[in-house]
C-alpha cells in the first residue's frame, strides 16, 4: 500500500476514535496490520487497499484463510498481552476512486474468531 496509504489509513482510524497500540504485529502464524483500542474494546484491524477493481474490491480480498491467520495472530498477541477487555476483528478497506482519492469502508466486527 505504501507509506502514503499507511498514513491515510492511520489518520482515518484515528478520526474514527481508534488509539493504535501496535502497528504490523507479526508472529509465525500471521500479521495484524493494526492493534488498537476503540473505547474499551481491543480491535485487531486488517487494512486492505485496492487501486483498481480488476481483482475485486478491498473488502472482497479478505479470504477465509486470511481470517484464520488473523485469528491465530490475535491469539499470539493476547498470549503476550492478556486482557479481560472485549476484542473484535475489524477491516478497513481502502478503494481508490477514479480521482485518485481513497474511499474508506470500515467494518467493525467484520468476522469472529470461530
Amino acid at each position: 500500500m505504501g507509506d502514503a496509504g499507511e498514513s491515510d489509513a492511520e489518520r482515518y482510524l484515528e478520526a474514527q476514535g481508534y488509539r493504535t497500540v501496535q502497528r504490523n504485529f507479526s508472529c509465525r502464524d500471521g500479521e495484524i496490520d493494526r492493534i488498537a483500542w476503540e473505547g474499551e474494546t481491543l480491535c485487531f484491524v486488517e487494512i486492505k487497499a485496492r487501486v483498481g477493481r480488476r481483482f475485486g474490491s478491498a473488502v472482497e480480498s479478505i479470504s477465509r484463510a486470511k481470517r484464520r491467520r488473523l485469528v491465530k495472530a490475535a491469539h499470539w498477541y493476547l498470549a503476550q498481552h492478556p486482557t479481560d477487555a472485549p476484542c473484535r476483528f475489524d477491516v478497513l478497506a481502502m478503494d481508490m476512486d477514479d480521482s485518485g482519492e481513497w474511499r474508506f469502508t470500515l467494518l467493525r466486527s467484520a468476522f469472529d474468531a470461530a
